[in-house]
Formats: C-alpha cells, structure tokens, sequence
C-alpha cells in the first residue's frame, strides 16, 4: 500500500549538511575536491559562467504535481532569471543559481516533496518512466508504480551514492518504446506472462561518444523480483567498474573489458548472495508526491464539447491533430503542450499547472522530447484548454514532429559544451517546419552542443553533435552530422555518422536531406531503411560543399546567436562527472 500521507515536515538531514559543507567552503575550512563531490551529489552543477550554478531537480518518471510545478516557477522566477529546463530524462534544471542561494532553493523544493539528491554524479540518476504509462492502450500493464518504487529504494541507499560512474534505468510499457530502454545501463520493457507482470532487461546500454545498444540480460524477471535483479547488476558495477577513468567507468566499458559471460556469472552470484542474505528492500510506501505518485485529484466528470468561438479553427484542429490522442480510458485525452527546446518561463509553468489541475486530473508528465503531456481531458474541454493554453504561448500544434526539435543548452551554459545547440534548433525547426508530407513531419532531429549527447542525437533519425574546425588560423564552429537512428517496437536502431557540417550550414544540410528523402523514397520506405540503402557515401556526396566550403566568410567562424567569433572555450567537466 502506497502512503497518502506528507512528512508533516521535509526530510532536510542532506540539505542541513550541505548547508555546512557550503559555509565551511565559503570559510576555507574545506578544500574544493571534497565540496564538489558534496554539491554534485546533491545535484548542483558549476556552469561556463563563474559564480552560478545550475540546480538539477530530480523528477522520478517525469511526474509532477500542479503545485509541485508551481513551486519551480517560483524558485525559476526568485533564483534562476525566471526560466528553467527541461531534459530529455525528465528532470527540469533551473540555471544561473548563486551557489550561496542553492540551500533555499533545496528547501523549497522538498516542502513539495521535490529533491536534487543523487541527480548528478556516480550516482543512479533519474529512473525515466514512459510519460503516458497507465494511459496508453497498447501497454502491457501500467509501469509507473514499480518504477517509483524502485527509484525510492535506490535513492540515498549506500550502494548508489558512491558508484564507480553514472548508472540510468528506465521502464516502458508502449510498444513504441519512448524513453529509448536500450540506451540505458539497466533498460526494463514490460511484458505479460502467463498472467504475470514482468520486465524483458537489457543492461549495458549508453550513448556519449561511443554509443552501445544495451544487451538482453533477463527475457523475464517478475516484478517482485526486480529489485533483487537490479542491486545485483548495481553490485556488481559497484565492485568492478574502472574507478581510474572515468571516460571508461560506464557499465558498457566494463561488460566490454570483462566479457559478457563473466558479466553474467557475476550478476547471477551476487543474486545468490542476495536471495540467501538479504539486500535492498522494497519499500514499504512510497511518501506522498515523490514522482507525483498518489497526489493526482479524481478525473473531472465528462461532459458535451464547448461551443467554437469560431476563431483559430485551422490552428484548432492542427494542434487536435498532432498534439491529442485518446487514452485508454473511454472519452479521455492525452495532450502533448508542445515547449521548444525544453525552454519555460515561470509564467509558462503556472499556466500549465492551472490547466493540468483546472482541465485535467493535477498532474504534468515530462517527456524524453522535452515537452509536457497534460492527461484525463475529458474530450468536451478541450477546446477551452486550447484556448487557455493559446493565451499563454503553448498552443502550439507539431508535438511530437519533425519541427519539434530536441536540443541541450551546449555551450550556452555547459562547460563541456562546444556550440550553442538551441540556437541551431531555432534555425532548423524554420527549415522542418515547411514540410508537409506526413513522412517527414514524423521524422526526428535531435542536437547536442558536444558529443556526450545530452539531447540523444544517437536515436534521431537526424541527429548533430558540436565540435570545431579549424581554418585560415582560425576556429569554426561544426556539427557532426549522424542519420537513421530511431527506436520502435522492432528495437533500437543507432545513427550512423556521416561527416561534419559547417554550423551555419545545418540548415541547409537538413533541407538538402529532406529533399532527398521526398524525392527518392520509395513507397511505404522508413527513414533508416532509406538511410542504409542510399549509404553513408550518397549523403556525403550531397553535403560535401557544406562540410567543406569553397568560400569561408566571416559568418561561418560565428556560432548561431552568436555577435563574435567562435572559440573553443572548455571549463571543467561536470556534466560528465
């Protein structure tokens, strides 16, 4: 039985020590090194700009309470220029934070139950939930209450704070398999057997620069016995991993270096030891608005569409078409709000959590595409929720499309970044928005400011990553050009690299790709499948001027938002870290 139930007061004993750590680093009582280790455990990142720091906030499944989502507003607008973020694991950063602010921006966020704890670092990350799990037709079962038990038992526990690198896991239960399972140290996928609940689990999974297709671990696993599984790969991750490198600590490294068969023997043994010992246990509840779990009002009664105003019908029925689908549950909607690049501002935030408490049943779900989904519409309001959602900028119709572009911050605020990847993604998205052919609108683009792909340009089916050029003496900004990635009920497909474009290029690049794929598909042909029989030398034959321009002026050395010329500026890596 899940609690319903808030500590009447919030579990600080974490942020109490920060405080400490903080005033004693302040005080030069404590060397760097070890309030680094401290504040990235907490999930605070130093950004390019000395002197802030970005707050991840923690959000199991990418589930939010209205007014948990109404507290980040708050904090955005008091503490961080009024914006925050979201990523693709479903967390939502909030920047530009003074480090002395960050301890009254942890304590605000855990009166609603809300943590940054072990979001950044050796740490097990955020645990990634398919957003519309519970309300999707084609699932097998609804995975949201076991992965939020899961994430409550690793959060904090001993062996997940101190790991030999960064350890992610999701869960899905549609067939499309949004959150990208395989890419995922531990991937779970949902299945029925014999009338019972399970999960098929891959493990070894990643991208970055060497991206790897998770490995079947376990076609079966019951959900009872999912935790058992899971601190067994955890524990064997923990004893073996490289803790000299970290560029080769990843779980995909070890299984690599040790071999799949020693790998498997070893997760098996230290099941035994599990089973016969005893290991982490499921929790017994689950505190009330921890992923947002239990903190949802009852569905609003179904009712007769609202009369039309007659205004913005083509906008209307555009967005009905691309941002609304039926949920399982009779005369109910799922509306995907479209947000470009992952970027709100606070009066954004408090309009969707109005709408999510006003239209639907309290809750906003965060999507691996850097969107929120809105769920049990009834399908007689949804003209007037389009309309509130119009007043407040995010009525925007092509969720989910190829104009829907995903892109991280790059180099805006990362350290590691090397190009400014959301400013690229306002270029491209102009360039995808003027198709209209329903085989390129559901095509996707994904960009990332280096190459540790925070956006996931490894599963688009055109992805970019940052890096540089150098010409004429000078430094250019470039994108690494990658095609025919995706995921869907046939599994995991990784992109193939092209070469690199010229940044200015981008742009151009995609419309030339476009075209291509408009005039030589052949019928009924998926993007990768056209992507492997044209091959990887057709596309850069048909890009080749972009990558290498026969006139180098001055705007191809300027990045895109960008006044001056480029330049290769890396701090230290802690998004990496």
């Amino acid at each position: 039985m899940i609690a319903r139930t808030l500590p009447s007061r919030p579990a600080c004993g974490p942020i109490e020590e920060f405080r400490d750590s903080l005033a004693a680093f302040l005080a030069g009582r404590l060397p760097e090194e070890v309030f680094r280790a401290r504040r990235l455990r907490l999930g605070i990142y130093a950004q390019r700009q000395g002197g802030v720091y970005m707050v991840r906030v923690k959000v199991p499944g990418g589930l939010l309470t209205a007014e948990q989502l109404e507290r980040v507003a708050r904090l955005a607008e008091e503490y961080a220029g009024g914006r925050a973020h979201l990523t693709t694991r479903q967390d939502i950063q909030l920047h530009f934070v003074a480090l002395e602010r960050v301890p009254a921006v942890l304590e605000q966020l855990a009166e609603v139950g809300l943590t940054t704890r072990e979001a950044c670092y050796n740490t097990v990350r955020n645990v990634t939930v398919c957003p519309a799990a519970g309300l999707e037709a084609d699932e097998a079962f609804d995975v949201r209450p076991c992965a939020q038990r899961l994430a409550f038992a690793l959060l904090g526990n001993p062996l997940t704070g101190e790991l030999p690198r960064k350890f992610k896991i999701a869960f899905s239960g549609c067939r499309e398999d949004c959150v990208y399972t395989a890419i995922n140290d531990i991937g779970l996928r949902a299945l029925l057997r014999e009338g019972r609940r399970g999960f098929r689990m891959t493990v070894g999974g990643g991208l970055g620069p060497l991206p790897v297709e998770g490995r079947l671990l376990e076609e079966f696993v019951a959900e009872e016995e999912l935790l058992g599984k899971v601190e067994a790969v955890l524990r064997v991750f923990n004893l073996w991993g490289n803790r000299a490198n970290k560029h080769k600590a990843r779980l995909k490294f070890l299984l690599r270096e040790r071999g799949w068969d020693w790998f498997r023997e070893s997760v098996e043994g230290e099941h035994r030891r599990i089973l016969s010992e005893g290991g982490i246990q499921w929790p017994q509840s689950v505190p009330e608005g921890f992923g947002g779990w239990a903190c949802g009002g009852s569905p609003p009664p179904l009712m007769p569409p609202a009369e039309k105003d007659g205004t913005a019908e083509e906008q209307y029925r555009a967005w009905l078409e691309s941002n609304v689908r039926a949920q399982k549950q009779p005369g109910y909607k799922l509306v995907t709000v479209r947000i470009e690049q992952g970027e709100l501002s606070a009066a954004e935030m408090r309009a969707l959590a109005r709408a999510a408490a006003g239209y639907g049943d309290g809750l906003i779900r965060n999507t691996p595409r850097q969107n929120m989904m809105l769920a049990w519409i009834p399908g007689g309001r949804l003209r007037a929720l389009w309309d509130e959602l119009r007043r407040a900028g995010l009525g925007a119709p092509g969720a989910g499309e190829i104009s829907d572009v995903t892109a991280c911050p790059g180099s805006a605020t990362c350290s590691l970044g090397l190009t400014k990847a959301m400013k690229l993604a306002e270029a491209v998205r102009e360039v995808a928005a003027a198709f209209e052919e329903p085989e390129i609108r559901r095509l996707t683009i994904k960009i990332s400011g280096c190459p540790n792909a925070c956006a996931q340009h490894w599963v688009a089916d055109i992805g970019f990553y940052g890096n540089a050029r150098r010409f004429q003496g000078r430094e250019a900004p470039y994108y690494q050009l990658v095609l025919g990635g995706g995921s869907d009920g046939a599994g995991l497909r990784l992109a193939r690299q092209v070469h690199s474009v010229a940044g200015r290029l981008v742009p151009a690049a995609v419309r030339r790709l476009l075209e291509d794929f408009r005039s030589e598909r052949l019928s009924g042909e998926a993007f990768g499948d056209y992507v492997r029989r044209r091959g990887l030398d057709h596309f850069r034959r048909l890009t080749r001027e972009l990558a290498v321009p026969a006139a180098f002026d001055a705007e191809l050395f300027r990045d895109w938002g960008d006044e001056v010329d480029f330049s290769v500026k890396l701090g230290r890596g802690e998004c990496a870290a």
